[in-house]
């Protein structure tokens, strides 16, 4: 049931405004402290404040051309912008904090660029720097994570992320679902599964209902490891936050794998007579169900539906399957069609017997004697015995009955069918003497014989 979407993951390309609210969440803070460390603010005479404020502080020159070198990067002069960098990476004193919020903007500058190495690089000369401040650390490592998923360096992106991790208290859910998805896209789908659901149970914990990604992510990974079960409950969950039919289909996909067959055919019943799935894709699932379920008359129904609508290909398959249908629902006439249509489209001796089978339960003898010497004449048939008794009972019922004993002593040789040829050719021996019997010419009598039995007959007894 190839059945199943992946989840959207962190740090996918972005363009344009999307791409500078997702840096925004990296750097936002950063200019914060820059605007909140500016040379006037950093003037406090407060001693135990000093040592913390000379590390975030920035002079006047670097902060101007920090915004000026912004303003660029916001107006896609990148080029001109890493000039400046480059020039500002130049001078001389510049403190750890300086120089990382300069790498800081680099890294900016190329991720808008989508020179998305260049941008990591820039960003591990931020990490690189002593005496970071905390925010700044997290929101960078945040970033690179991100951006290895972008360049699928998943291994690097785990990494990160257990290197983000290091540094947080208590990590938030999002950086649990990141080590989630480093995971998932290594294949390591039971290891991914931990940390998804602890950020899952952390949003419910919250009052929050789960990500829909996240769910699905969750879900994937159960249909990796064909744990149908839990899939079935995360499935549940997706169904009642966020109701799709795409996933009320996947529901009857797992009901399918469990053999919870009933369950998938009441499902995928009431999005088809809703609408809510289309013929084209489901129609001949939906027909296999009733078949499997002694509904055949729905399933024929469904089939003539959609065919008429050539919304399913009127090839062999689809053909035999409403064959059958209609056969099991013991309409023999309407099986007839498109078993004929199928079988002279597939030359396919079986179709041929299938077809002599509805001629001899409408007694149609002759189109059955043909049908049956079409299909053994065919080749390639499962039960050539059982063609062969056919084919004999559509012979016999046409009075037939010299072939009709042939094809019945063909039937024999096959120990499956020995006994029920011989009975037959002992039926059709005697058919074939009492025939003979009936159609026997009796010898003619002599004139003088008939006047003589006249003769006898007129004298009166003695």
């Amino acid at each position: 049931m190839k059945l199943l979407n992946k989840a959207p993951l962190a740090g996918k390309p972005a363009s344009g405004n999307c791409k500078r609210n997702l840096w925004l969440i990296a750097v936002i803070s950063v200019f914060l402290s820059v605007f909140l460390t500016s040379p006037v603010a950093a003037q406090s005479d407060k001693k135990d404040e000093r040592k913390t404020k000379q590390t975030v502080a920035m002079s006047q020159p670097v902060y101007e051309a920090l915004l000026e070198i912004q303003e660029l990067v916001e107006a896609e002069n990148f080029s001109e912008a890493q000039s400046k960098i480059t020039e500002l990476q130049g001078k001389k004193r510049l403190s750890p904090y300086e120089a990382a919020q300069i790498w800081n903007l680099s890294g900016y500058n190329y991720y808008l660029q989508e020179k998305y190495m260049d941008a990591i690089r820039a960003y591990e000369n931020v990490l690189k720097q002593p005496e970071l401040p905390e925010a700044l650390q997290q929101s960078t490592l945040k970033t690179m994570a991100q951006l290895y998923f972008t360049v699928e360096e998943f291994q690097k992106a785990l990494e990160t992320v257990e290197r983000l991790m290091a540094v947080l208290t208590e990590p938030a859910a999002d950086i649990y679902m990141l080590q989630g998805q480093a995971l998932f896209q290594m294949g390591k789908y039971e290891e991914a599964i931990p940390p998804i659901k602890t950020a899952i149970d952390m949003y419910r914990q919250q009052g929050r209902v789960p990500r829909e990604n996240w769910l699905l992510l969750l879900r994937v990974c159960y249909w990796e490891l064909k744990d149908f079960p839990n899939m079935l409950i995360v499935l549940e969950e997706l169904i009642e936050a966020y109701p799709k039919d795409s996933y009320i289909l996947t529901l009857a996909g797992v009901y399918s794998e469990l053999g919870d067959t009933k369950k998938q055919l009441a499902l995928t019943e009431a999005l088809y007579e809703k609408d809510y799935i289309d013929g084209k894709t489901h129609a001949v699932n939906l027909a296999n169900l009733y078949l499997l379920h002694g509904i055949p008359y729905k399933a024929a129904k469904v089939l003539e539906k959609e065919l008429a609508a050539e919304t399913i290909p009127s090839d062999v398959r689809n053909l035999r399957l409403l064959s059958q249908a209609w056969y099991s629902a013991r309409e023999d006439r309407k099986a007839i069609p498109p078993l004929l249509q199928a079988a002279k489209a597939s030359d396919d001796g079986e179709l041929y017997i299938r077809l002599a089978q509805s001629y001899i339960n409408l007694e149609m003898w002759t189109e059955a004697a043909d049908s049956a010497r079409t299909g053994i004449n065919a080749g390639g048939l499962k039960r050539n015995d059982t063609a062969n008794i056919m084919y004999g009972m559509a012979l016999f019922n046409q009075k037939k009955l010299e072939q009709a004993r042939r094809a019945f002593q063909t039937a024999g040789r096959d120990k499956r069918s020995q006994r029920a040829a011989q009975q037959w050719i002992k039926y059709v021996d005697s058919e074939i003497r009492r025939r003979d019997t009936l159609e026997q010419k009796l010898p003619e009598m002599k004139a003088r014989d008939i006047d003589e039995i006249l003769k006898a007959n007129s004298e009166p007894s003695q």
